[in-house]
């Protein structure tokens, strides 16, 4: 069994040690400066608060101090950051990976994962958090360690309760990603391998928004009075739905990705359950209200919203690509006007005649 240490102890980071000790391996926990009150009560009582669940005691609990203590003999290292926090993560451990490269302590086995998702956006494009991660690194470690990215519908609230959970492993080296799968896979996490780096960290990222907008009709019907059940907004809900997974193949062929990817566990899967279960329904939700940006945020009390920081990398890669003529001002209706809401406080008007590419065919009469 192995050495596994995972930096950051949010519920995503926490939640992904339940199927690794379940493994048998040892597990090591490390909290990044803003998990200090969750690495005190885990050692404790093994108490997660944000949780709400006892973790396993076999789960090792590190502050972030620690962290080089808890690097001492690691042959896994698994990223549980936000996505604004993975370029801090590069440059937190690449001096100690690089030290214990260079004194020959890392195993030729040794391989990173991460269950961070999103994009980032530079002069060059877009880019996915895996590659900006090995872009941070030194040279000789850059040559050794390729990332794996974590991708697919996951709960960290259903994971740390060992509900059956099928996710997807892609990156740039196919020895790694193997490792990776035999490192987590148990009989109720369920590991895929998809090459597509791109197509599968591209879906992984926009789910965040685009589940935010799914969940507008959730809110536009508590808005109108009325309940949940069979008779509400699915009719809307379902073609946001539909619309969603059909941008995110249009991304997907821009980035120079597989749009099928969208089609199943990355993009289908993920922003069912994130619409769903996930905290940026409950934003789209609130937002569907009608309440505002600003109130819509405060509601949330605190909890990471992925879906602002995609949305804002998204912005400006559909500027860039209509810069370079390989988006038309049409394309991408959904995406537009959920970054109108979430970012300039614009009013819910989901531009269902605009799906579909309809916009650029001749507009049907009104009844």
């Amino acid at each position: 069994m192995a050495i596994v240490t995972v930096l950051g102890a949010g519920m995503m980071g926490s939640a992904i040690c339940v199927p690794l000790v379940d493994r048998g391996h040892e597990v090591r926990l490390v909290g990044t400066h803003l998990d200090g009150a969750i690495i005190a009560s885990l050692k404790a009582s093994s108490w997660h608060p944000t949780l709400a669940l006892e973790l396993p005691r076999s789960i090792r609990p590190y502050a972030l101090e620690e962290l080089d203590e808890a690097l001492d003999g690691v042959e896994f290292v698994g990223l549980g950051v936000s996505s604004p926090g993975v370029r801090w993560a590069a440059e937190t451990l690449a001096p100690l990976l690089s030290r214990r490269l260079q004194r020959g302590a890392l195993p030729g086995s040794f391989a990173l994962f991460s269950i961070t998702k999103g994009l980032e956006f530079e002069p060059s494009g877009l880019i996915t958090l895996p590659d900006a991660f090995h872009g941070a690194l030194p040279a000789p470690l850059a040559e050794i360690l390729q990332p794996v990215a974590v991708a697919g519908p996951c709960i960290a609230g259903e994971l740390a309760r060992r509900v059956e959970t099928s996710v997807v492993l892609t990156g740039r080296d196919r020895g790694a990603m193997e490792r990776c799968r035999a490192l987590l896979e148990n009989e109720y996490y369920h590991v895929f391998i998809d090459d597509d780096v791109l197509g599968v960290e591209a879906c992984a990222a926009l789910k965040n928004a685009y589940a935010m907008g799914v969940a507008f009709a959730a809110g536009a019907h508590s808005a109108a009075g009325g309940q949940p059940g069979s008779i509400a907004r699915h009719n809307y809900e379902s073609a946001v739905f539909a619309q969603s997974i059909y941008e995110m193949q249009q991304i997907c062929r821009l980035l120079g990705g597989d749009p099928a990817s969208a089609t199943w566990l990355p993009g289908v899967g993920d922003l069912d359950v994130t619409t769903n279960g996930g905290r940026t329904g409950r934003f789209g939700a609130h937002l569907g209200r009608g309440i505002g940006r600003d109130k819509a945020i405060a509601a949330m009390q605190g909890a990471t919203l992925e879906c602002l920081h995609v949305l804002e990398v998204m912005r400006s890669a559909i500027a860039s690509w209509e810069r370079a003529g390989v988006l038309q001002e049409d394309e991408l209706p959904l995406l537009r006007h959920m970054a109108a809401v979430a970012l300039d406080d614009a009013p819910v008007s989901v531009p269902f005649r605009a799906f579909f590419g309809r916009s650029s065919r001749p507009e049907v009469p009104s009844p």
